[in-house]
Formats: structure tokens, C-alpha cells, sequence
């Protein structure tokens, strides 16, 4: 985003602001939410990965505040993202402190540390092991372009980025040739082909 782009983002949320504070907009509180509610799911979600409950909560409690306390913000002290950022923060503490007064004396490492292996019982390995061989005879009958690209995006985590710069082809080819190798599985898996 440019330098007027951002600009400009910033007054249409510092209107969307004013609307909500003194009109109590609900069509321009919807689109705060719009915008806000997935970043401050990130933003909860980069410090307790994985926590998506946690996340979606911080994320209500934050945007119910918002509408409570729009008429309290002040533009000339800060922009909207600090204010409602500023907001977050003090949710996820108050949130992290509430849940503290549950704490135990438990170490959860002891739990794990007594418990048994359960590995996989031999329906499971035995179908993980079908399940691969038919993917890998899949892969053999695949065109050598797709099946490349297809090894690298899923085999080796890359992003189509890294594959298009990895193989030097455009960007668009590599997702073609992705699509194409998923389709073509697709049927060979339908159809029972090992």
C-alpha cells in the first residue's frame, strides 16, 4: 500500500470512527469489524498460536468495546489501528489475568511424562502405508513438470512463489501445473488406480 493509499484507509476508518461515536452507525461499525476483526484474530493468534477459541473471543470483546467506548476516542491523540490495538492489548490482559486465578500446581510435563506410547495401532499404519504407495505410483503417473512441482509445493512446504523462482517459471504456470497434477490424482484415486 502506498503513501496516499494508507492515508487515505486511515481517514475512511477515522470517519467510520465518527459515525459509530456520535451517530451510533451500525453500517459503519459493521465495516470496522470487517476490517479490524481478522487483524486482531492474528494478532491473538501470533502470541498463543493455535488458540483459535481464545482468539475469536479477544477479537468480540475488542470490537464490543470499540462500540461502547467509540465516543471516548480521540483522533488528534492517536489513529484508529493504536486505539483499538491499545484496546487489545488491555483485553488480552485482563483475559490472560482471569484465566491466571485457574492456574495449578499440576506440571502437565509430568502427565505426559507418565503416560504411555500409544503409537499407531496396525489398521492405522497399515492404511497410512496404502495410502502412501498410492500416492507415490499417483505421482509416477503424473507428466515429470507436475509431478515436480507437485513434490516441491506438498513434499518440500514450498509456496508457489518459491517453486515458480526455485524452477524459474512463471507464477501462474506452477499453480496450472499444481491444479492439473491435484486433478489428474483426483481421478487415478477415484478410480482405485494404485
Amino acid at each position: 500500500m502506498n503513501t496516499a493509499e494508507a492515508i487515505n484507509r486511515h481517514q475512511q476508518l477515522r470517519d467510520l470512527m465518527a459515525a459509530v461515536a456520535n451517530q451510533r452507525d451500525i453500517h459503519a461499525f459493521e465495516q470496522l469489524f470487517d476490517h479490524f476483526s481478522p487483524l486482531l484474530r492474528a494478532y491473538s493468534l501470533a502470541r498463543e498460536p493455535g488458540a483459535s477459541l481464545i482468539a475469536d473471543e479477544l477479537a468480540q470483546e475488542v470490537m464490543i468495546k470499540v462500540w461502547n467506548k467509540a465516543h471516548t476516542y480521540h483522533p488528534e491523540k492517536a489513529n484508529v489501528n493504536t486505539w483499538i490495538f491499545v484496546l487489545a492489548r488491555n483485553c488480552r490482559i485482563d483475559y490472560l489475568r482471569r484465566v491466571g486465578r485457574f492456574c495449578t500446581d499440576i506440571d502437565p510435563t509430568e502427565i505426559f511424562n507418565q503416560m504411555e506410547d500409544e503409537g499407531p495401532d496396525p489398521f492405522q499404519s497399515t492404511q497410512q502405508k496404502k495410502t502412501e504407495l498410492r500416492i507415490h505410483n499417483g505421482l509416477k503417473q503424473l507428466p515429470i513438470e507436475q509431478s515436480q512441482v507437485l513434490a516441491k509445493v506438498y513434499l518440500e512446504g514450498k509456496s508457489h512463489q518459491e517453486v515458480s523462482n526455485d524452477l524459474n517459471l512463471p507464477l501462474g504456470t506452477v499453480k496450472s501445473r499444481v491444479r492439473l497434477a491435484l486433478q489428474k490424482l483426483e481421478v487415478l484415486f477415484n478410480k482405485g488406480g494404485d
